[in-house]
């Protein structure tokens, strides 16, 4: 299993409507890593919300940074189970995901299955080196502080780029 045709192989399989076939698929395709992130990133825009739960899944689980883009894009997604599984992904890639997230709660302030993603991958990444810099932005989706999320993340955001400079 080394060309991307077996890869390709694998993705018809991920869209079987067998439960058993897409995990063993999914499994596989976890193994690959990298080589297979491409292709996993197309199918979180498939119309079968079983194959970008799978693609998110086994995104999440390979945790490679080329995906975040994709990941932060899912954080909208009409399933709620995949919107987690996104965030869950983000999780997993760690402090590189932060700026794309920010700037997604900056871009799309009303949007609540945003706010609730953001939160989710705040709320597991806002410790340690990162809480005083992501609590300020988790407190405020959560409702305390006087400023709306999406300031405090443009803050956030300022900061960071000012630590990277």
């Amino acid at each position: 299993m080394t060309d991307s045709t077996t890869i390709e192989t694998l993705m018809k399989q991920l869209a079987s409507e067998d439960t058993i076939e897409r995990q063993n698929a999914r499994y596989k395709l976890i193994a690959r890593g990298r080589e297979a992130v491409p292709f996993l990133i197309g199918a979180l825009e498939d119309r079968k919300h079983w194959m970008r739960w799978e693609a998110a899944k086994a995104l999440s689980q390979i945790g490679d940074s080329t995906a975040i883009d994709a990941l932060v894009a899912t954080l909208r997604d009409p399933e709620f189970d995949v919107r987690w599984l996104a965030a869950e992904g983000l999780i997993v890639i760690g402090p590189p995901s932060i700026p794309a997230v920010l700037q997604k709660l900056v871009d799309e302030p009303e949007s609540l299955v945003v706010k609730e993603g953001v939160h989710h991958v705040l709320h597991d990444m806002a410790k340690g080196s990162l809480y005083e810099l992501l609590q300020p932005v988790k407190m405020s989706l959560e409702g305390s502080g006087p400023l709306q999320p999406e300031v405090i993340a443009q803050e956030t955001l300022k900061k960071l780029n000012e630590f990277n400079s």
